[in-house]
């Protein structure tokens, strides 16, 4: 099942994507059909926090009314919505071993085009990469980012007055279910509610700089709209095997880079144990999976400009589109 969040009439609604034709279904306007609101159906969230039983009342819901077109939107004129435009929590990750040792070196470069120091650039990029850092090994690394500035596919991502270096980010991630602590890997699929792309956007500048203080991203992640997700959701049931998924990166319609979501350092569902040791996880949560390997400018040398139009393309999830301009 694909779930949306859309807007219709002014008003927040979750639909269904139908399959193939892509109209997204009116899952409350669709159950009042039947004589009462099915509170079930008010916002994603909403959905997620009645558990498995309102999936069945939202797949029965389609059966029965799918074909009455007046309950239907077109996805291609709607305006879609992060699929939760405000998750209960936001965690993002590092598990691709080719984004975490090419990343740095991408600063490095940074900061040395910004001094004009032309040799020690030649110096860096001479150098071969060297080891993944052992902690990387040993537990996920995540940070956790701001969940109030989360926008959906198609929006314009305004790039904040405090930074020169655009950037963007290919990664795909979790919803979660089912509150819950001290959680096992091997019943972390209980709590998947499904999975979405994410465009971790980041002022590489500012990053670089608030790094040196050996905390976390702050200012070079957490602007207004700069946390995009969707276009939707995707049940696990649908995605099948969510770390075999071809990813892609297109600028203004060109492929920059290409990826595959294999060869995480750690799944989800053991990502989802170590942040529940001692810690509560909340139904409506993200968990990002970090950048697949050479998916942002960071790593290739190659930022974006004013009014760039980017894609990101996650098998079976779909396309999240967004351009960026300078305030």
């Amino acid at each position: 099942m694909k779930l949306a969040t859309f807007k219709s009439g002014g008003q927040e609604k979750v639909g269904i994507v139908h399959a193939g034709d892509g109209k997204l279904f009116d899952l409350a306007a669709a159950a009042s059909r039947n004589g009462a609101a099915n509170p079930a159906f008010a916002s994603m969230l909403a959905l997620i926090d009645a558990g498995e039983g309102a999936l069945e009342q939202a797949s029965a819901v389609f059966d029965k009314h799918g074909k009455d077109e007046t309950l239907s939107v077109s996805a291609a004129t709607a305006e879609i919505l992060a699929p939760i435009p405000e998750p209960r929590q936001m965690r993002d990750g590092m598990s691709f071993p080719l984004h975490i040792l090419q990343a740095p070196r991408g600063q490095l470069k940074l900061a040395a085009r910004a001094r004009n120091d032309m040799a020690e650039l030649a110096r860096i990029e001479a150098e071969p990469l060297g080891e993944l850092p052992e902690v990387y090994r040993k537990q996920p690394i995540y940070y956790i980012t701001n969940r109030f500035s989360v926008r959906g596919t198609n929006t314009t991502v305004k790039w904040p007055r405090y930074s020169q270096v655009m950037d963007y980010e290919c990664e795909f991630g979790i919803i979660t279910k089912n509150k819950g602590a001290n959680i096992s890997a091997a019943k972390a699929k209980d709590h998947i509610f499904g999975y979405t792309i994410f465009n971790d956007f980041s002022a590489r500048d500012a990053q670089r700089i608030e790094m040196e203080g050996r905390l976390g991203p702050a200012k070079g992640k957490s602007f207004d709209g700069g946390n995009v997700m969707g276009p939707w959701i995707i049940t696990p049931d649908e995605i099948g095997d969510p770390y075999k998924l071809k990813m892609e990166v297109r600028v203004n319609g060109e492929m920059r880079s290409q990826g595959v979501s294999d060869g995480m350092l750690f799944s989800f569902e053991e990502i989802i144990a170590h942040v529940t040791k001692d810690e509560t996880l909340m139904p409506g949560e993200f968990i990002g999976s970090g950048t697949v390997g050479n998916g942002c400018g960071l790593e290739l040398g190659w930022y974006l400009e004013h009014g760039d139009s980017v894609e990101l393309e996650v098998e079976k999830i779909g396309i999240l589109k967004n351009r960026v301009e300078r305030q």
